[in-house]
């Protein structure tokens, strides 16, 4: 089976190719057989009834300095394709939230992995508030009084923007930091968007888990630890990751989420675990297979991949 597939991803050129999740799903729809075709979000557009986008065809290499080949610039309709895979990285602001409407137009016609309509209505961070006992406290708020009274209730908190990413924008607030005030000040003055607060779990110095999903299921884990000295674990920020395995109690966590996820179309998904504390649900463009499969030698993309023919037929 040969599936004609569209990456709709940041310029395929400037990835890293020992860590991008997207290229090695790439790498691994290539050695099944599918043709696989790049566009970035800014070239994605809807044009008198048709959700169409400016691309090139890609072959991909795990060559340093030589990964990809392009072919030709070309306006495509995307139902001519197979599979749509939706992996620009965030922030999940406006731009994302319209590439979900566009693409939900297609869904249906096309496969769009993940689904569309669900990564617009259950990003990261608010799909945890379906699990309340599930996760740390949590509050969602802009409203000064309400952060600082849940503070007050919870001593050390983690503050950070509903739609960030990366780490970014992350703060550990002890009861007696002052800085509180001034940084709610710093985030009104740059969006109108809520923050979210949790308890701040002391094991995460021990490490943050991403677990991977695959269709609902766990598939294998890394852990990520901070430097030293820092609060984040995601790795852009310096996170080291580690081999690790799964416990009995985030089985029971990817048991409990596992069948809205696969019911809701989200085939791949890395959830954030520590101490056992599910905080994020991260379905716009997880990562963390490349780091899996050296670890463990678990290839996620030929499982995701699976999922997905299991899903879709080629065209004719």
């Amino acid at each position: 089976m040969s599936l004609h597939v569209a990456l709709q991803m940041d310029p395929i050129e400037h990835v890293s190719i020992t860590a991008d999740s997207t290229f090695r799903i790439g790498i691994e729809a290539q050695a099944r057989g599918h043709r696989l075709f790049q566009y970035t979000v800014d070239r994605l557009y809807f044009d008198e009834g048709r959700v169409r986008a400016v691309g090139r065809s890609v072959e991909l290499r795990g060559e340093h300095g030589r990964h990809v080949s392009f072919g030709d610039w070309v306006h495509v309709n995307l139902t001519d394709f197979d599979v749509v895979w939706l992996r620009q990285d965030p922030p999940f602001d406006m731009a994302y939230v319209t590439s979900t409407h566009l693409l939900d137009r297609i869904h249906g016609q096309v496969l769009v992995v993940n689904d569309p309509f669900w990564v617009r209505n259950h990003p990261e961070k608010l799909l945890v508030l379906d699990f309340p006992d599930l996760t740390p406290p949590t509050m969602i708020a802009r409203d000064p009084g309400a952060i600082r009274a849940f503070r007050e209730r919870h001593g050390d908190i983690i503050l950070k923007p509903l739609y960030g990413n990366g780490g970014a924008g992350v703060f550990h607030l002890r009861p007696d930091d002052p800085n509180l005030s001034s940084l709610l000040e710093t985030f009104a003055g740059i969006n109108r968007e809520p923050m979210i607060a949790q308890k701040y779990l002391p094991a995460v110095v021990k490490g943050d888990k991403r677990i991977i999903l695959v269709d609902g299921e766990p598939v294998g884990a890394i852990n990520r630890v901070p430097a030293a000295g820092e609060a984040r674990s995601n790795m852009h920020v310096g996170g080291r990751p580690e081999k690790v395995g799964l416990t009995d109690r985030e089985r029971e966590i990817c048991a409990r989420i596992g069948p809205v996820l696969r019911d809701k179309g989200q085939i791949f998904v890395g959830i954030d675990v520590i101490d056992g504390w599910l905080t994020e649900i991260n379905v716009t463009s997880p990562t963390g297979i490349q780091e899996l499969e050296r670890f463990d030698g678990v290839n996620a993309a030929a499982l995701i991949w699976e999922a997905i023919e299991r899903r879709r037929s080629p065209r004719g």
